[in-house]
Order: C-alpha cells, then sequence, then structure tokens
C-alpha cells in the first residue's frame, strides 16, 4: 500500500527519448475523462514547432513515469512575428492516482512555471495554447484537485469556454431556415462548396476578422487531404466572401464541428444559421451522428446560435492565467 503521507521521491526532468509511451499511458491513468492516443501525442506536443523537450517536465520515480508538467513559449510566431515574448502556457499536467497527495502536482507545476520564467515569461496562461491545445482550459468539475491547485498557486479565471454538441440521429432541415436560404439567394447570395481559388478569400476572412489559428488550421487540413466539400462559404450580392462553416478540420474527426464565422456587418441576417445547418445537413449525410465542439461562449451571439439549433453544453471550461513577479 501507497503511504500517501510522505513527500514524493520522484525525480523531476526534461523529456527524454523513450518517455513517450510511459507517458501516453500514464495520461491515461491520470485523465480518464480525456485520454490520448500515441498518435495524438506525437502531432500535438512532440512535432509542435514550439516544443522544447525541457519544458516537458516530467516526473520519474524508479523507472516509472508518474507524471508530468507541459510547459511552452512561442519559438516561432503565431502571425507575422511577434513571439509574444511575456508569454507562456501550461496547455496540460497531471500525476498517476497512485503518486497524489505528496506534492507532485505542485512540485511538477512549480518546476514548469520556474522553466517559463527562466526564459522570460512572466505570464502563464492554463491552457489555451495555440495551435495545439489539447483542451481549451481547465473542467474544474471533471478535476477538482486539479482546480484547488491552479488556485493555491495563482492561477485566476480569466473567462469560461463551453464546449457543446447535438445530435444529428433523425435530423431534418428547419423549414424555416430552408425558406431563409431561399430568400437570401434570392436576393444575391450564393452558397457553396469553395473552390480552389475560394480558399485564398476563405484564409484571409478566417485570419484577419477572426483568429489567426482559425487561418492556419484551414490551411493545415486542406494541405493535409480534407475534402472542400467538408466547407459552404456564401458570397454576398457584390461577390464578396462574407462567411463560411465546415467541419473535420481538427484532426480530421468528421463530427468536430468548425471553424464557423460570418463577418459582424452581416450578422442577424440568417447568413450563420443558414451555413451552420447546410453544414450539419452534410455532416448527417456522411453518416455522423452527433456533431461537437471544444470553445463558446455561452452567452456570446454564437452560443444563442447554437442553442437555438439545437446545440447543449456538454462541458464548461475555466481559462485560467498566472502573474509572475518579474
Amino acid at each position: 500500500m501507497t503511504d500517501r503521507t510522505t513527500t514524493s521521491r520522484a525525480e523531476i526532468r526534461g523529456f527524454r527519448a523513450g518517455d513517450g509511451p510511459q507517458l501516453v499511458d500514464a495520461w491515461r491513468r491520470s485523465a480518464p475523462a480525456d485520454p490520448i492516443t500515441p498518435d495524438r501525442f506525437r502531432s500535438l506536443v512532440l512535432l509542435d514547432a514550439n516544443f522544447d523537450p525541457e519544458g516537458l517536465r516530467v516526473a520519474v520515480d524508479g523507472d516509472r513515469v508518474v507524471g508530468a508538467a507541459y510547459a511552452v513559449r512561442r519559438l516561432t510566431p503565431m502571425t507575422g512575428t511577434d513571439l509574444e515574448p511575456e508569454q507562456g502556457w501550461i496547455p496540460f499536467f497531471f500525476v498517476e492516482p497512485a503518486a497524489r497527495r505528496r506534492g507532485l502536482g505542485r512540485r511538477l507545476l512549480t518546476d514548469a512555471l520556474d522553466w517559463l520564467h527562466g526564459h522570460g515569461r512572466t505570464r502563464a496562461d492554463f491552457s489555451s495554447y495555440t495551435p495545439n491545445y489539447i483542451l481549451p482550459g481547465l473542467d474544474a468539475e471533471a478535476y477538482p484537485e486539479a482546480a484547488g491547485l491552479l488556485d493555491s498557486l495563482g492561477f485566476r479565471t480569466l473567462y469560461e469556454a463551453a464546449a457543446m454538441d447535438r445530435g444529428l440521429v433523425g435530423y431534418r432541415f428547419p423549414d424555416d431556415v430552408a425558406c431563409r436560404l431561399d430568400e437570401l439567394t434570392a436576393q444575391g447570395h450564393r452558397f457553396a462548396t469553395p473552390s480552389d481559388d475560394d480558399l485564398v478569400d476563405l484564409v484571409a476572412l478566417a485570419g484577419n476578422h477572426f483568429n489567426p489559428d482559425w487561418a492556419r488550421a484551414i490551411r493545415q487540413c486542406l494541405a493535409a487531404g480534407t475534402p472542400l466539400d467538408r466547407i459552404v462559404v456564401v458570397r454576398d450580392p457584390s461577390g464578396r466572401l462574407a462567411g463560411w462553416a465546415m467541419h473535420g478540420a481538427y484532426e480530421s474527426v468528421d463530427e468536430r464541428f468548425g471553424p464557423f464565422g460570418v463577418l459582424a456587418e452581416t450578422r442577424g441576417t440568417g447568413l450563420g444559421k443558414v451555413l451552420l445547418h447546410l453544414v450539419l445537413e452534410r455532416m448527417r449525410a456522411r453518416g455522423a451522428h452527433s456533431a461537437w465542439f471544444l470553445w463558446t461562449g455561452e452567452r456570446s451571439a454564437a452560443g444563442h446560435l447554437y442553442r437555438k439549433a439545437g446545440f447543449t453544453t456538454s462541458r464548461v471550461f475555466r481559462v485560467l492565467r498566472r502573474e509572475a513577479a518579474r
């Protein structure tokens, strides 16, 4: 029986070749609500352009990996030349159940934060790192002990992100949305699968009006072979690209909806609702049983639109920040 009253004697060091399989197995035991596979770990962590092996702090007890905390800072800019020199992230941390309550989680996180601080990072966010976040933030309901630990280390909630799901079994394209589609088409709006040439405007719309990470995700998934019919775009009567919706952009998961957006000046016209349902219809036609995404504001305009379309909140994540002394 493990003595939980003693301080953990585990060694904490940087990631080394050979740690990966044990780390993935320990992650699964530690966070069964959010397991990871070796290929996802490889893609999201080891092949990330910003990955530094010393930033992935690994706890080893004897020859067993029993925990980890991942610290990352930008080595390549997300957009332009900005390396966000004060910003760091903790995308994940975990401790195996048998190794808990002996201070190891605190040691791991403190070590990861010290590593960031040693590289000049005075601000650390959990866990809204782009491009390769695992989850948007902390699910305090699933991981109450982690919530208490992060709070004790000075992390404070910036905002909350809601993950939503909608079943698609029995889905029917709503009559009122079909009527609005006909009206918008009669006004000169054109809804369609994008052509190759449309992608230039699509990437510009996503990156300039929404989020550079969305533009990256669209470019990356299409370059990797995601079919164009996973996307619906709309051009307004003047020919301007006014919005899009899609699925299958992230990790080739067909049932994952998004990204999705319409120009601010077109909101309230029904463009967004039509785009959303056109993509849900395509998803159902491909055999999808559900549609889901990880990140929206519950009280945002998008959150209200999703709820009206039958989505319900499945999890709530806290995006957390810790400001360190200089």
